[in-house]
């Protein structure tokens, strides 16, 4: 028998459930809907929220491999007094308040299934979309609701508003770069801020031929979320400018990048 069988086995000795034959399985019934709330949440700040794009959601059957429901996750980001700013007591609420975004599947099962549930997002942003899994069993007929299953996505979202994708630049004239930076959840990131841009390296680096070729501190922009700098190409050439925000004391990171070009002068 293997791990997932004897698991498999015991729960469902545990709960009562009727078996036949050598493996314990349990007895044929019919389905029973069982609910299941996900909520994606941002690493250090809210619910991946429909301002956003929202979150795609999938909750698989381990054993079968068989989609039991998919969705986007939608609503609001939450209430930022009880996400960020009170003390969380155990079994307080956090997430579970009117309008808050989540997925709400109803799956059909007839024993316990261990399910593999999966959030990507954000979807507004396709290149700054993550994605986490985990699986829990789930039993017929006890819904997960409240503040539901939390999700958790790491990152930031990147937007690169100059240079323009492609942009051609003539040789030892410096190159403006301007970068939207902001939580998952569109939170978003300030000096001194609730989510605060000084805690935070926010980068520009220009790469050739495999090398940084040059590397500037973006600084912040005099508008929410908004952070710019400058800095040159060595000689003409095709380059990638990358632009990176890292904070490793919350393990989120983002990154974003384009071609560009330098002509000679």
């Amino acid at each position: 028998m293997t791990r997932f069988a004897f698991m498999k086995a015991c729960l469902l000795g545990a709960l009562g459930f009727v078996a036949t034959g050598p493996m314990a399985g349990p007895a044929v019934g019919q389905s029973v809907d069982t609910k299941l709330l996900v909520r994606a949440v941002s690493r250090d700040a809210k619910i991946i929220g429909t301002n956003v794009g929202g979150a795609q959601i999938t909750i698989r059957d381990v054993e079968t491999g068989t989609i039991l429901a998919s969705g986007t996750q939608l609503g609001s980001t939450g209430s930022t007094e009880l996400i960020m700013t009170k003390p969380r007591e155990r079994g307080g609420t956090v997430f579970d308040t009117e309008g808050a975004g989540g997925f709400l599947a109803t799956l059909k099962i007839n024993e316990p299934t261990l399910v593999e549930v999966t959030a990507e997002g954000p979807l507004g942003t396709p290149q700054a979309v993550q994605r986490t899994s985990t699986t829990l069993w789930m039993v017929p007929g006890r819904d997960v609701l409240g503040e539901g299953l939390v999700l958790v996505l790491n990152g930031f979202t990147i937007r690169l508003e100059s240079p323009m994708p492609e942009g051609t630049f003539p040789t030892g004239e410096p190159i403006g770069v301007r970068v939207h930076v902001e939580m998952l959840c569109g939170c978003p990131i300030t000096p001194g801020g609730m989510w605060d841009s000084d805690r935070l390296e926010i980068l520009a680096r220009l790469l050739g031929g495999g090398e940084i070729v040059a590397e500037t501190a973006l600084g912040y922009g005099g508008e929410r979320s908004k952070f710019e700098g400058a800095l040159m190409a060595p000689s003409p050439g095709e380059y990638r400018l990358e632009i990176l925000a890292i904070d490793p004391e919350r393990a989120n990171f983002g990154r974003a990048e384009q071609r560009l070009y330098v002509t000679g002068s």
